[in-house]
């Protein structure tokens, strides 16, 4: 699967993000699921994260949303 790359504004400076298909479907639908733009929830997962690369970081981010959402649904 050919990955897209998609550039952003965070904390003031352009970067660029590469992901399948499918991690920016889910990034998009939980953005928008929030209210807020794409580089807000990128910006936010690129704020927390450690040394981790941003890419990686929003693929674990997006992997524990809907690990969290299907524990809540199990309920």
């Amino acid at each position: 699967m050919p990955l897209i790359k998609r550039s952003l504004s965070l904390a003031g400076h352009r970067t660029s993000i590469s992901l399948e298909p499918d991690f920016w479907a889910e990034v998009d639908r939980i953005a928008q699921q929030q209210g807020r733009s794409v580089a807000s929830l990128v910006g936010a997962i690129d704020a927390a994260r450690e040394d981790e690369p941003l890419a990686s970081s929003v693929r674990v981010w997006v992997l524990r949303s809907l690990r969290a959402h299907a524990n809540q649904d199990a309920s």
